[in-house]
């Protein structure tokens, strides 16, 4: 047992404060060490190329450094395993004739989905071992866009273009056995002209159980729907519309509040104005950034992971852009064109585009 007189205790009062005053300024520092820690920075980037002959590439799955996987438009469901020094393909038909043109692929446990676009719309399961058709509709104006699946493996989703009065969506829930296509009682309806872009299958982006998907054409809207896709809302953006090649070609979320959608005018790539919008309340109001800058026309934009929704890159036939706050400004890191890009993790991104796949090591 310790006894202090009443000058030691004074003593060891004022030592305990300094301590105190010492944890709680090195508290400080470090939490303003952490908020200021510098980003990373690009001025250019270098991208590995695998030449992909005869096939244009619009949807890819990540699935690791090493192993991608992609459906292409000559009916081609390619993978490799060793970061691209070889490669396996699988080529499937539809009554021994009809190619399908594959823009949509996702992946929920051991098995792989790749749809098609235009008429009949073909949804095929499967692996190395072989792909079976899950799916078939047969319209004149079916166009299915991009596919993705939730978190729980049960429940997915496709989106496509109006074959009525409103969207074409596709759900699952049973983790891609059986698919069926929603009534329009239960969707929202569509402006004539409004559909979807099926650029990069990156028109849709889920977190948890809420799923955005963004419209063009002669409106720019976002769809949301918080319980797997079986009702929906409807919120308008700023981003150009008013005509067919116009609108949001694609969109992401870092988390259920923040998020971006970027597109333009396709058929004026070098135009910028009101082709990037960023939300931060889960998609119901959106805001212009980088108005009139670069990026001008980009097909994909994706958030690198653990960033804390800072870094972000958008790719198209323009080249590609590098945002590291958020968004607001940009720097055009490469005026290599491609359509699609998506991360395994922050340092490591596979590219895809005409006739060729790419993959990005960042340093």
């Amino acid at each position: 047992m310790i006894i202090l007189n009443y000058k030691g205790y004074k003593e060891l009062s004022k030592q305990m404060k300094r301590l105190s005053f010492l944890l709680f300024f090195s508290f400080i520092m470090l939490s303003c060490k952490k908020e200021k820690e510098p980003l990373r920075t690009f001025n250019t980037i270098k991208i590995t190329d695998f030449k992909q002959d005869s096939t244009s590439i619009r949807a890819i799955l990540a699935i690791s450094n090493n192993e991608l996987v992609f459906a292409g438009s000559k009916g081609d469901i390619t993978m490799t395993k060793d970061g691209g020094k070889t490669w396996k393909t699988q080529s499937l038909k539809y009554k021994d004739s009809i190619i399908p043109h594959f823009r949509s692929i996702a992946k929920n446990g051991e098995n792989i989905f790749a749809l098609s676009v235009a008429n009949p719309a073909l949804l095929y399961k499967g692996n190395e071992k072989g792909y079976e058709l899950v799916y078939t509709e047969e319209h004149e104006k079916v166009f299915y866009d991009c596919i993705k699946f939730f978190a729980d493996g049960k429940h997915g989703i496709a989106v496509g273009d109006p074959t009525e009065g409103c969207p074409s969506i596709i759900l699952t829930s049973d983790g891609g056995h059986t698919w069926k296509k929603l009534p329009c009682s239960q969707l929202p309806i569509f402006k004539e002209g409004e559909a979807f872009f099926a650029a990069s299958n990156t028109n849709i982006a889920i977190v948890n159980n809420t799923v955005w998907i963004g419209s063009g054409g002669t409106k720019a809207r976002i769809l949301k729907s918080t319980d797997f896709g079986n009702t929906w809302e409807i919120f308008d953006t700023p981003i150009v519309q008013g005509d067919g090649p116009q609108g949001i070609y694609s969109i992401d979320f870092y988390d259920k509040n923040n998020g971006i959608a970027i597109g333009g005018n396709y058929s004026k790539p070098e135009d910028n104005c009101a082709n990037k919008a960023i939300t931060t309340d889960g998609g119901k109001t959106w805001t212009l950034v980088a108005d009139n800058m670069n990026p001008n026309y980009k097909s994909c934009v994706q958030y690198v992971p653990n960033t804390n929704g800072k870094e972000i890159f958008a790719v198209g036939k323009t080249g590609i852009s590098f945002s590291n706050d958020g968004g607001h400004t940009w720097k055009e890191v490469s005026n290599e064109n491609y359509y699609a890009i998506q991360f395994v993790n922050s340092s490591i991104a596979w590219l895809s585009g005409h006739e060729k796949i790419g993959r990005l090591i960042l340093n």
